[in-house]
């Protein structure tokens, strides 16, 4: 009970992070542009509200005209925490106040404002969640460096591509110098020095080293492979336990966190590539599993599931390999901030795909799956990482061109803008209606996939 309620706090903590600093981006840019906020909240409030504060503001000189302040709004914490929102003025949105639509439009109306200050506005919370996620990893590093691992320090080497394998790498191979010169980790600079040279160096079976001559333009071959999306390679990954999921083949056959699994049917699983291969060729069977705990070597019977699972969660790489930290002062660290945003949001978008195929929806999770991604004490270093990529996740779904998000106003402002036709107020209902629905249904079938894993697997 107390990790589940460590998890959750960290959730609504992170959360509420999230959403006040996304509303917060379409207040900002709505008070740039003299637009009137009527309503800025924490959370939902259906039915009642928590926290409430409504600024009195003096009334407007006769003769003089009225003007929108930050004294309009009422601000407040709901009970519900399942987002928040930041209502303006004269805008179709999810509170669908269609009555305010049938009034004359006012100045201070976002209906009133040019295309292109409506467009701001609605890109505002996406632009400061990214915002935010650059300056919490630029804190990040700036206070606790960045771990990384030496290729000597990676013990079962890396595994690599089918190019790669072509160019006489094999899979277990740990780098140790280009052309003579040594390799650190694995960074951009060090592969594009291994691609770019005549001779790499590698240790082999952890005894041997073994000299590879790397063909002519093999550079641009690696490139055009990493374009496809392939890696030209990736450490190597031990299967150790980091959790086991409740009612999953691993749970039921009693393996624990911190078993270290070493074979699959007699195969040795050395790396999680390997144990993943022999899962695949297993699926929907039971597999003699072979594992090592407190240094005694263990056999168990585990049943492996139509998706090729055991159901255990992998302890990191930094958590297996001896790590070595990396210090950043504050002007390094902000170009460094920015990279980490970056770098997340592209591997985020490639990954995107896999979302639209069965095996994908299956694995879609509502805030079970987020808040379990929390460790089970608090951690700050790990608490804003996970705060930092949450903020990636929700800036690229919140732009994606469904109605009722930031992404569908986006797509029929830049329609408005393109066609100098603005879609009709109607159309717009309709539209936000229809992206409400499909957001919710979308919900409920997340939530109900946690709820169904929980209790049938």
């Amino acid at each position: 009970m107390e990790t589940f309620l460590i998890k959750a706090a960290q959730l609504i903590v992170a959360f509420a992070i999230l959403v006040i600093i996304h509303e917060f981006g379409h207040y900002i840019f709505s008070r740039i542009f003299g637009v009137k906020v009527e309503k800025f909240y924490l959370f939902f409030n259906p039915w009642f509200t928590l926290y409430k504060y409504k600024p009195k503001k003096p009334a407007p000189k006769p003769g003089e005209e009225e003007k929108t302040t930050w004294r309009d709004t009422e601000y407040g914490i709901g009970w519900l925490p399942l987002g928040g929102y930041c209502k303006i003025a004269g805008m179709i949105d999810e509170s669908m106040d269609t009555e305010q639509m049938k009034q004359p439009a006012k100045s201070w109306e976002f209906r009133s404002k040019p295309a292109w200050q409506r467009l701001l506005i609605m890109v505002g919370g996406v632009l400061f969640n990214f915002i935010l996620a650059i300056i919490i990893y630029t804190g990040i590093v700036f206070a606790w460096g960045e771990k990384y691992i030496p290729f000597r320090n990676a013990t079962e080497g890396m595994m690599y591509s089918e190019t790669a394998h072509r160019a006489g790498f094999v899979d277990g191979d740990i780098p140790l110098a280009a052309d003579g010169e040594e390799l650190g980790y694995y960074s951009g600079d060090e592969l594009l020095k291994m691609l770019d040279a005549k001779v790499v160096t590698v240790l082999r079976n952890k005894r041997d080293t073994v000299h590879i001559n790397i063909p002519e333009g093999f550079i641009f071959t690696a490139n055009k492979e990493a374009e496809e999306g392939q890696l030209f390679m990736a450490y190597r990954l031990p299967v150790v336990i980091a959790d086991v999921q409740p009612g999953m083949g691993a749970a039921k056959a009693g393996m624990m966190k911190s078993d270290s699994i070493v074979s699959v049917n007699g195969v040795p699983t050395l790396s999680f590539d390997l144990f993943k291969a022999q899962l695949d060729r297993n699926m929907g069977k039971e597999v003699t599993v072979g594992f090592v705990r407190g240094g005694k070597a263990m056999e168990s019977m585990v049943a492996v599931d139509e998706a090729g699972k055991l159901g255990i969660m992998l302890t990191p790489l930094t958590e297996i390999y001896r790590t070595v930290t990396r210090e950043y002062s504050i002007f390094a660290s902000i170009p460094r901030g920015i990279e980490m945003g970056v770098e997340k949001l592209t591997s985020y978008v490639s990954q995107m795909k896999y979302v639209f195929t069965s095996e994908g929806a299956k694995n879609l999770g509502g805030f079970g799956a987020i808040g379990n991604i929390f460790p089970e004490s608090w951690n700050w270093e790990q608490f804003w990482s996970i705060t930092a990529f949450l903020s990636v996740i929700l800036a690229f779904m919140n732009i994606l061109p469904i109605p009722a998000l930031d992404g569908g106003h986006v797509l029929f402002l830049l329609y408005e803008i393109i066609t100098r036709r603005q879609p009709s107020e109607k159309f717009l209902e309709y539209a936000q209606m229809a992206g409400m629905a499909f957001l919710f249904a979308l919900l409920l079938f997340a939530n109900g996939n946690d709820i169904y894993r929980f209790f049938f697997k």
